[in-house]
């Protein structure tokens, strides 16, 4: 029989670096959950994509036992590692920061192709060119 499921919480955390400080611990404190031994089975699965974000959702059960997925770091976080800049736009729609590539945001979206809700590479790539836009970067077709 499977395990009644209590609550399903989504974070978004640094990979290979997570603490039991907030937001962890708090979100996971008040379900019960084992804090470090979530704390370290993350870091674990994590330590090899160190420095990027990594979203994870984390189901837990009745018996505040654990199970977590482990997701593709944010659009965004690539597109800006992609470009080496710090942040998007603080006015996306009056101020360009930068240019990409759509080869650049092809390889993005290869790399996203699993959590993104798309049926081809050419709609993964759009919805991935719009998420640049919204950072106020300029989408070249060169």
């Amino acid at each position: 029989m499977a395990k009644k499921i209590r609550a399903v919480i989504k974070l978004q955390l640094e990979a290979g670096a997570a603490t039991p400080a907030p937001p962890v611990g708090p979100a996971l404190g008040q379900h019960g959950v084992n804090i470090m031994a979530f704390v370290k089975e993350y870091n674990a699965r994590t330590a090899k994509q160190a420095g990027t974000i990594v979203p994870v959702h984390l189901t837990v059960f009745e018996d505040r036992s654990f199970a977590f997925v482990v997701r593709t770091p944010p659009a965004s976080d690539l597109i800006r590692k992609a470009l080496n800049i710090e942040k998007g736009a603080a006015q996306s729609g009056r101020e360009r920061i930068g240019q990409i590539r759509r080869s650049a945001l092809e390889e993005i979206a290869k790399q996203k192709m699993a959590d993104l809700n798309a049926s081809s590479l050419a709609t993964a790539v759009n919805i991935i060119a719009g998420t640049a836009r919204s950072m106020g970067i300029e989408v070249s077709e060169e």
